[in-house]
């Protein structure tokens, strides 16, 4: 179980932080979206890549427009 934005997720050890975002968002398009794990910014060149574990603090941050 991770947590993200504060809230616990179910998701195997391993998964892909591209996953984690995937099914969080339902977006394809994730222009404007920004993922820290554990406090670390993880770069989206990295997303495909980097993973989560069972304990990690997961935020992810959209970008919206407004005025």
């Amino acid at each position: 179980m991770i947590t993200v934005n504060g809230q616990p997720r179910d998701v195997p050890d391993g998964s892909a932080v591209a996953a984690v975002v995937a099914e969080l968002t339902g977006a394809r398009d994730t222009r404007g979206v920004a993922v820290a794990v554990n406090g670390e910014v993880v770069p989206r060149t990295s997303w495909e890549t980097a993973t989560v574990a069972a304990g990690d603090l997961v935020e992810v941050l959209t970008a919206t427009q407004g005025g």
